[in-house]
């Protein structure tokens, strides 16, 4: 069996111009230039990047082309954009810009039929199929409209729901924990487990990463993680990429050093 490699992601999420961090998708604030710290993780290793503006789809309008178009051009790392795509239309735009996959989330949960609809135009590869997790009792459930404030709940059950995207077509499956984000105290274990044995596609694992172990233990514990995304403890300086591959390596995690 071939061992997969894995990938670490940094996410600059975008509001106003500005990429900003919240805890647990709530009172975010400005943290840096969107295209200083594309370029900054570009020359310190990243394997992706991921391009989120956050207020997209609860503004109801696209990406800020002109800001995405910025920092794709200082950056040779594959870049993932996400964030009020609605149609294939809005997909294609992104494309062009220089999105090289393109994540869907509030927009699947409005028209599912998008995601195989991308999928047949440009190829499963370039689609990303993103979902916003929080626990409701003993169920994870999607939430909507970027979890923004706490999100509004879709009355989907994220289980079904990855399987149902991944049989329409999608290439990789975003698991946001909205209950771990920006809490820094690992990621979400037992959810991603729950997902990640329901599908086959590589899950990016997104939301509490805290410390260099935590990126160790979930790419240990799920073997379906294909990547730890991040963003507070990459922008804060608190993990610096070339250490945290090191590391990874050292430890056993195959990795693109």
């Amino acid at each position: 069996m071939q061992i997969q490699t894995k990938k670490i992601v940094p996410c600059i999420d975008i509001k106003d111009g500005k990429v900003v961090k919240g805890i647990k998708f709530k009172d975010t604030r400005a943290v840096g230039d969107p295209v200083e710290l594309a370029a900054l993780y570009n020359s310190h290793g990243a394997d992706e990047l991921v391009f989120y503006d956050i207020t997209a789809s609860i503004e109801n309008r696209g990406v800020f082309a002109d800001l995405l178009r910025r920092v794709a051009s200082v950056v040779t790392i594959p870049l993932t954009v996400a964030g009020g795509v609605h149609t294939a239309a809005d997909f294609a735009r992104l494309l062009e810009i220089g999105a090289a996959k393109v994540s869907i989330n509030s927009g699947a949960i409005k028209n599912p039929r998008l995601l195989a609809e991308a999928a047949k135009e440009f190829g499963s590869e370039r689609v990303v199929f993103a979902m916003d997790v929080k626990r409701v009792g003993e169920r994870f459930m999607v939430f909507a409209r970027g979890g923004a404030n706490g999100g509004e709940s879709s009355g989907i059950e994220a289980v079904e729901w990855a399987k149902r995207g991944e049989a329409l077509g999608a290439g990789e499956l975003v698991i946001n924990s909205i209950d771990a984000d920006g809490v820094k105290n690992g990621f979400d274990i037992p959810m991603l487990k729950a997902i990640g044995e329901a599908v086959k596609i590589p899950l990016v694992a997104s939301g509490g990463a805290g410390k260099m172990e935590h990126f160790l233990e979930v790419f240990t514990e799920v073997p379906a993680v294909q990547s730890g995304l991040a963003a507070s403890v990459f922008h804060y300086g608190e993990v610096r990429i070339p250490e945290l591959k090191e590391y990874l390596a050292a430890n056993g995690i195959p990795m693109w050093l």
